[in-house]
């Protein structure tokens, strides 16, 4: 086995695609990641870095640390994880979390832990969901594309329900799917309630997220529908659909299920203390 780190994403991409693309639905987070990095031609100011893991000439295993993030294993096959975990510390000064397939990312903790010191606590789970056969959800109201005047109101909904994900620039986010035309807003007695975006498709697959309805406007079925509607875009450009949810909210779960959505893994945040 061997084990390889670079920070050229488009290198990783040519490498790793082959593997990942097998399953673009179950390699969704880092397919998308990388993919974005190595399009568009940006100097961060800080370093990623991809893991490759190689048995002879095929690959057999990915994993990636992008700047401000922890590192993401997604499916890495847990009998690889001490080797990944060991070329991260060979480049990470510090790490604050891993995620990933939870055996994979408690091995990785572990092994963290051994050689750096301090605890490792698991904090989250989440789970991938991929569509079956969409069964659409209705509400009072419809769905419409985004306009140029929501770019300050679905920024500031992003940053209510998702400031850890996303981490600022919210604006410029917002900006970001206005102009890729991938936010849909349920519209009820003509007032915006709800958000549902979704991300560009790399090798046919496209994730759905955010979905986001403010406190005051939820229980009306109003994000349901509006994923449904946004799947149902996706489908009509000829994508796979998937999504991911948090385990700990069973309403959504329950919700994404109505729709045609099932299960495909399990994924848990692990995190690293010092």
């Amino acid at each position: 086995m061997d084990v390889r780190v670079t920070s050229d994403a488009a290198a990783f991409e040519q490498t790793v695609f082959p593997f990942l693309q097998q399953d673009p639905v179950l390699h969704t987070i880092i397919m998308g990641n990388v993919h974005a990095q190595a399009s568009s031609g940006r100097t961060a100011d800080e370093p990623s870095y991809f893991v490759s893991v190689h048995d002879g000439d095929a690959v057999v295993g990915a994993a990636m640390r992008t700047p401000g993030r922890n590192v993401y294993l997604g499916a890495l096959p847990p009998e690889f994880a001490e080797a990944v975990a060991d070329a991260y510390l060979d480049v990470l000064p510090e790490l604050s979390g891993v995620a990933g397939d939870r055996p994979a990312a408690l091995r990785f903790a572990d092994r963290w832990c051994a050689r750096r010191g301090g605890t490792a606590t698991e904090t989250k789970g989440t789970r991938l969901h991929k569509l079956g056969t969409l069964t659409p959800l209705s509400a009072e109201g419809s769905p419409r594309l985004m306009q140029n005047d929501e770019v300050e109101l679905v920024g500031s909904w992003a940053k209510a329900g998702f400031a850890e994900e996303l981490g600022g620039d919210y604006l410029d986010w917002a900006e970001d799917h206005l102009e890729h035309e991938t936010m849909w807003i349920w519209e009820a007695d003509g007032q915006a309630v709800s958000m549902v975006g979704y991300h560009l498709p790399v090798y046919g697959a496209c994730r759905v997220g955010p979905v986001y309805t403010p406190p005051e406007r939820r229980r009306n079925g109003y994000a349901g529908a509006l994923t449904s509607h946004v799947t149902a875009e996706i489908l009509a450009q000829g994508n796979q659909a998937c999504l991911y949810t948090d385990l700990a909210n069973p309403t959504s779960n329950k919700i994404y299920f109505q729709a045609g959505y099932r299960p495909l893994a399990d994924f848990i945040d692990v995190e690293l203390t010092a």
